[in-house]
């Protein structure tokens, strides 16, 4: 199955986090998008490992990905070595991304920034004929996406560019609330996370509305390159 744009996150909520709208938007425009995690988030201070693969069921749902799955690695010990790059370049090559959206460069989690890497290394590998791969016994060819993006997370990194997410904002924030165990809730006795404010909660929709002024929309996205942005004229910009 050939997909569009493939997501990946560190962990369950990352991509609804960092690019939730981004991809909400990209599927009502008719793209075919996935989602993969790479841990289930099982090292998370709330809920458990088996709620957070409920929660990002219906946070696909939510969103209307094509497609959504779980790598299992590791939650904050998985590495960039050759094992998990090979795991990654074995969805690479079975989706066949046009687009890949990933981590952010550098962020408070450890494993943001390492997801990140992981992912834009495989990307690259994964272009590579020499390097073979099997999927449920069938060789696969080799692929490279044209684009790798890096979504913004908790660091308030400056974005090469922006997305303009009008429109989509609510969906957006609703696939992020259907992690109910990790988000704030005045009912719940967990022990509070830096995630589970209130505070963090609104910021999510106030960060999006400051981008989006800075770009003069109502919301828009972050994201880093790894490469100069080329357009075919000056008037394709906004």
């Amino acid at each position: 199955m050939k997909l569009d744009i493939l997501a990946f996150g560190a962990h369950p909520d990352d991509v609804e986090l960092g690019c939730g709208g981004t991809v909400a938007k990209e599927v009502a425009n008719g793209k075919k998008v996935g989602i993969i995690d790479l841990t289930r988030g099982e090292l998370g201070t709330r809920g458990t490992a088996e709620t957070r693969d409920q929660e990002a069921s219906d946070a696909a749902h939510i969103l209307g990905v094509t497609v959504r799955e779980n790598l299992g690695f590791a939650d904050g010990f998985f590495i960039n070595d050759k094992e998990h790059q090979l795991e990654v370049i074995k969805m690479l090559r079975k989706y066949q991304p046009d687009i890949v959206l990933c981590n952010a460069f550098d962020d408070r989690h450890i494993d943001h920034g390492r997801g990140s890497k992981l992912v834009s290394d495989a990307c690259f590998l994964s272009g590579l004929i020499k390097i073979e791969t099997t999927l449920d016994g069938v060789n696969q060819d080799k692929w490279r996406p044209k684009q790798v993006y890096h979504y913004i997370q908790w660091k308030n990194l400056e974005p090469d560019l922006a997305v303009d997410i009008s429109g989509h904002i609510d969906v957006k924030m609703a696939s992020v609330l259907a992690y109910k165990t990790q988000f704030y809730d005045p009912k719940s006795d967990e022990p509070q996370t830096p995630i589970s404010s209130k505070n963090f909660t609104d910021s999510i929709k106030y960060r999006a509305r400051d981008l989006g002024r800075l770009i003069g929309t109502d919301y828009a996205e972050g994201f880093n390159v790894e490469r100069h942005i080329a357009v075919d004229s000056l008037f394709d910009l906004k």
